[in-house]
């Protein structure tokens, strides 16, 4: 539940702490005090969009902490786990905005995001405001308030998702299947061109190899005529270090410069042995052999007359193979993908109807419970007369839908023998918002948040019904924590907990206070309201007959 809230220069607040116990709270003020604005504030900690014209004027930034007890909110507790940000039964929601206009949200000290904030607040706390009513003529809202009274939102997410999932894979399909005959005219092109480089079948490395031989036997006449000519310069060489060593060799040379001209002229020696090796070597690898020439040309021209054809060099020809196979691979997977996608759709289809049907079943349980509990309740706010109806008339089209197998809507007669009709069509405003509150107090009864807020719902009532619809919040209160913001004297008083809004001025500022009344208090309060430009002895007495009541 909600324990605390604190507010720093947001709109006319300066600064504001208030403490919130369970049970049945209502909040109260003259108009124009600025009862809404605490339910505004909270509402940034839950993720509203940030305004920077709600910075106090003359601040740099409004910042409001919102605190929860989560201590018997598993699903709350479950979600701060999962995302490594619980931190014991406490539960901080803070929500920064400057007057640059920008927004930080913080859960328990750790950076969130907004879309957090909302999705961890819509497991803490259910704001009902005061156009709940005009919202209730939406038909997506008539969906989700069935849906949430019924308890089956996993059923119908599932049936969500089974839906989405086979409209996804027919657009895939259709987009498959529309375009065969180009991938038609596009497989026969590449399967061609496959086939010819698969003919060529050019191995890695095997283009530089033959460019190299190529060369090679086009000059091997006069390399071997030349390497012949260096392997004789090679023996001279050799044979004249051979006649200096036996010249510097006997013991009249004894100069240390002898010995290093004798240790060089050695390794000449022996370089040039060597050499005459390798060359050998060069010459037995060499052959004049035409025909060879002729092959490695021919082989030569095939390549470069492919890679023409396909406008690549010769050495791109090998990654243009591998793409060419790829894309020729994916074309028929595509056709396989086709048939696998109308098999998915065919299971997809099976299961959207079996959870569809459980899911119409289950909402025609929770609609005729819904009508016969909300029927009570507008009994008791002096609509005996109105009939309510859901009507769950079948979709027309017999495709899987995201939203179930039927169309959902809200019916009502104000008129007895009168036909049932749109909400918008028959209700007043003030007929409407008593439909409204019926079933927001209905739904809110088997609502798993454990904090309710109401803010003015009972706009466009009064006298007795007044009475009856404190009394229902009450009730309601035993079950959930409570906070109401109201102008009626008769919802005020079934407060187990009264807050007072005031705003006071001067020549420079303006400033709206939050008081939690005592027992005295409340009775000033609630005779202010019943209105009256001067408070009588009469008047408090009504105050403290409502409140004893």
């Amino acid at each position: 539940m909600l324990t605390h809230i604190s507010i720093s220069d947001y709109t006319i607040v300066s600064s504001l702490e208030m403490e919130f116990s369970n049970a049945m709270t209502v909040i109260t003020g003259e108009t124009g005090a600025g009862k809404s604005i605490m339910l505004d504030a909270l509402g940034l900690c839950l993720g509203d969009r940030a305004d920077p014209k709600a910075v106090r004027h003359g601040c740099e930034r409004a910042q409001v902490v919102a605190s929860f007890d989560t201590s018997a909110i598993p699903q709350a507790e479950t979600w701060l786990r999962e995302r490594d940000l619980h931190t014991g039964d406490e539960c901080l929601l803070r929500r920064v905005v400057t007057a640059e206009g920008r927004s930080r949200a913080y859960i328990n000290g750790s950076a969130t995001t907004v879309q957090d904030c909302a999705e961890l607040g819509a497991l803490l706390i259910d704001i009902h405001s005061q156009h709940a009513h005009q919202s209730l003529l939406r038909k997506p809202v008539q969906r989700e308030l069935l849906d949430a009274f019924a308890g089956h939102q996993a059923l119908a997410r599932q049936v969500e998702q089974t839906a989405s999932d086979w409209l996804r894979s027919g657009r895939e399909l259709e987009l498959l299947t529309g375009t065969r005959d180009e991938h038609t005219a596009r497989a026969q092109l590449l399967a061609y061109q496959v086939e010819e480089l698969d003919e060529l079948n050019l191995q890695t490395g095997e283009l530089a190899a033959l460019e190299q031989e190529q060369k090679l036997l086009e000059n091997a006449e006069g390399i071997l005529a030349s390497a012949h000519q260096a392997l004789e310069l090679c023996e001279a060489q050799q044979s004249g270090t051979h006649q200096a060593l036996q010249l510097l060799d006997g013991d009249v040379h004894v100069a240390a410069t002898v010995a290093g001209a004798r240790d060089l002229l050695d390794s000449a020696a022996i370089q040039l042995s060597e050499a005459r090796g390798e060359i050998q070597h060069y010459i037995d690898t060499v052959e004049i052999d035409p025909q060879r020439l002729d092959q490695v040309q021919r082989r030569l021209e095939n390549i470069y007359d492919v890679a023409r054809k396909h406008r690549v060099l010769p050495e791109q020809i090998g990654p243009l193979h591998q793409r060419l196979q790829e894309e020729l691979q994916g074309l028929a997977d595509g056709g396989q993908r086709i048939e696998q996608l109308q098999q998915d759709m065919d299971k997809l289809a099976q299961a959207y109807r079996d959870d569809a049907a459980k899911l119409a079943n289950k909402r025609r349980t929770a609609a005729r419970k819904l009508v016969k509990q909300a029927s009570e309740v507008l009994a008791s706010l002096a609509m005996e007369q109105c009939q309510l109806e859901i009507a769950l008339p079948a979709r027309e089209s017999a495709n899987p839908h995201p939203h179930g197998s039927e169309d959902i809507e809200f019916l009502i007669s104000t008129n007895p023998g009168a036909p049932t009709q749109a909400l918008g069509k028959i209700a007043s405003g003030g007929e409407l918002s008593r439909i409204s509150l019926a079933i927001q107090v209905v739904t809110a009864s088997t609502s798993t948040v454990p904090s309710m807020i109401f803010d003015e719902v009972d706009v466009g009532i009064g006298g007795a019904v007044a009475e009856v619809v404190g009394k229902l919040l009450r009730t309601l209160a035993e079950q959930t924590q409570v906070l109401c913001v109201t102008h009626l004297p008769q919802v005020a008083a079934q407060g187990q907990h009264h807050i007072q809004v005031s705003k006071t001025s001067d020549k420079k500022s303006v400033e709206t206070r939050l008081s939690l009344l005592q027992e005295e208090e409340k009775v000033l309060e609630i005779a202010r309201m019943l209105g009256g430009v001067k408070i009588t002895e009469q008047t408090l007495a009504h105050a403290r007959e409502m409140l004893e009541a």
